[in-house]
């Protein structure tokens, strides 16, 4: 058995995402169709308890719109930066004790620059930074999230399709390694949109984290298995 999380946006207009444990059964394995199992799995067992509409936000999912929502694949242009991956804009803007941010990384392929070796030899992260703005670790994912919603709204074709569903995963993300993800990404921007705040969030660095303090608190819920 495995847990992982669905991210919920509020559906009543609160500015709200709820980070849904649910278990299931784990088909070990590197192979996509073993990961894609997984993601029927999680999402099988997430309609046991109403959530019907899900969307997988990886290059594992089998939904084109998922694989297109992919950080690794989507892009986002940035003022003195240029057009790159989300994920490029990420590892390429982290600061580290001994070294970054490593803004080399930019013009790297989404691969390549998250297995930069320099990320993992500068000593511990102490922020992020972009554009000339020095972003706070906390909320651990405001930074991430700020890029990725900032590439949704410079794709709204995609981003619209995204309040079709009540539910986001991602089978790659697991909370005990890493507290960053696509699938949190999504239902922010759909709780931001609901709520009415989306553009006054993108509006400067504080108001981002502001909605985002708010959003996310309270942020996990585990749902207990029904009869």
């Amino acid at each position: 058995m495995a847990t992982r999380p669905i991210f919920v946006p509020d559906k009543s207009g609160r500015l709200a995402v709820r980070e849904m444990m649910v278990q299931f059964i784990w088909s070990p394995g590197m192979a996509v169709i073993q990961k894609q199992r997984n993601v029927t799995a999680i999402h099988e067992a997430a309609r046991e308890f109403g959530i019907e509409r899900i969307l997988e936000v990886s290059t594992r999912s089998k939904s084109k719109l998922g694989i297109a929502l992919s950080a690794f694949n989507l892009t986002l242009h940035l003022k003195g930066v240029g057009t790159i991956s989300v994920e490029s804009a990420f590892q390429g803007g982290k600061v580290f004790r001994k070294g970054g941010p490593y803004t080399d990384l930019y013009a790297a392929n989404s691969h390549k620059a998250k297995r930069d070796p320099r990320l993992n030899n500068s000593g511990p992260l102490v922020a992020f930074r972009i554009q000339g703005q020095l972003w706070p670790l906390e909320p651990k994912t405001a930074f991430y999230d700020w890029l990725y919603i900032t590439a949704l709204q410079q794709h709204t074709e995609l981003a619209s399709e995204l309040l079709d569903y009540d539910g986001f995963t991602d089978i790659e993300f697991n909370p005990r390694k890493s507290f960053s993800t696509q699938a949190r990404s999504c239902a922010l921007y759909v709780a931001l949109l609901r709520s009415g705040k989306l553009e006054e969030a993108l509006t400067s660095k504080e108001e981002f984290l502001s909605c985002a303090r708010v959003a996310y608190n309270p942020q996990r819920l585990k749902l207990p298995r029904l009869l």
